[in-house]
């Protein structure tokens, strides 16, 4: 028994541990996500969540230590944005044609997302801080923590938010979008793609490449747009509302 609790102590405080745990984590999701036909509502990204953390928690292991081994994961989420582009490319002349119409729906979707966030927090009594944690969501985590701290909230906070955003948009976003009626697979593509960023993004690659494309697209525009727009709305909506 004491053999086993030194093999332990001495995994758990081994970088390659965390990061063996995070990809088994990852593949028994996705394990499971494929056993149940894919079903959007066992996202492999939340179960991975789910199993990670219950086993940091079962073992007292702080984020810190568990980063020095998943920080190896982190590092090819660079890569991994920037393959998107290979999708994106084979739909090249499909962008090209509904340039006017791409840029309409991003400038909608990122005024949207930021205004609906903001609003929704206010109401519930947010204060400043939360609300300029709150207010990127949408767009992809290192740029969205980048642009709360300028705006004086909580990168930490926003990056929590935008993988809940991601998530949920995962799940429930092709149920929405078929509740509407959109089935343009451009449409659809850009929908997710500015609403849930990479995580929505894998999600719609998933189910069809244009739609792929189109959110991976979307996914990069919004994060310029957001970062173009939101701190002229920011400083607006302070002087008009003092937040």
């Amino acid at each position: 028994m004491d053999n086993l609790q030194e093999t332990w102590v001495y995994l758990s405080a081994t970088p390659l541990f965390h990061l063996t745990l995070t990809l088994i984590a990852f593949q028994a999701a996705n394990w499971v996500f494929e056993k149940a036909g894919r079903n959007p509502l066992l996202n492999p990204v939340l179960g991975a969540v789910l199993l990670v953390v219950a086993v940091l928690i079962m073992t007292g292991t702080d984020y810190g230590t568990y980063f020095e081994g998943a920080q190896f994961v982190h590092f090819l989420l660079g890569p991994a944005t920037v393959a998107l582009a290979v999708p994106l490319y084979r739909q090249w002349h499909h962008v090209r044609r509904s340039a006017l119409a791409i840029t309409v729906s991003l400038i909608a979707g990122s005024l949207t997302a930021v205004l609906t966030a903001i609003a929704v927090t206010w109401v519930l009594g947010g204060s400043g801080e939360v609300l300029a944690s709150v207010a990127p969501k949408s767009v992809t985590a290192p740029v969205a923590m980048a642009i709360a701290k300028e705006l004086g909230g909580l990168p930490s906070l926003t990056a929590v938010l935008v993988i809940v955003t991601g998530i949920f948009g995962a799940m429930f976003g092709s149920a929405v979008l078929n509740l509407v009626g959109v089935k343009d697979w451009q449409a659809r593509g850009l929908a997710i793609g500015t609403a849930s960023h990479g995580i929505g993004t894998a999600r719609a690659l998933q189910v069809n490449e244009t739609a792929g494309a189109f959110a991976g697209l979307a996914m990069g525009l919004n994060a310029l747009a957001t970062a173009l727009l939101l701190p002229i709305i920011w400083t607006v909506l302070s002087r008009l509302f003092g937040i």
